[in-house]
């Protein structure tokens, strides 16, 4: 059983930056793709960015693209994303998820960390 914890939310103004943080435990982090998602009020979730879990891939939702990055570090068992340029429909609650990578389904979760941009 893979444990998520994720850090680094907050209130920032338009244009600035945060860094999230996501810490794991109970598993192999290794072996796991990571994926950060968003979730705002009346909205679906969505993912927002992933990594493989040999670290070799990325992906990025289009609305992010050029302003956040996802990184991993495998020896603090910890996936990074951070966020730069934020525009307020940035806010959102964002979640930290896993994959075991013989899966593409997220079966692991965060309790989530609110991520709230003032214009």
């Amino acid at each position: 059983q893979v444990q998520l914890v994720e850090s680094g939310g907050g209130l920032v103004q338009a244009g600035g930056s945060l860094r999230l943080s996501c810490a794991a435990s109970g598993g192999t982090f290794s072996t796991y793709g990571m994926g950060w998602f968003r979730q705002a009020p009346g909205k679906e979730r969505e993912i927002v960015a992933a990594i493989a879990w040999s670290g070799s891939g990325t992906y990025f939702a289009d609305s992010v693209k050029g302003r956040f990055t996802i990184s991993r570090d495998n020896a603090k068992n910890t996936v990074y994303l951070q966020m730069n340029s934020l525009k307020p429909e940035d806010t959102a609650v964002y979640y930290c998820a896993a994959h075991h990578k013989s899966s593409a389904k997220y079966d692991y979760w965060g309790q989530g960390t609110q991520v709230t941009v003032s214009s």
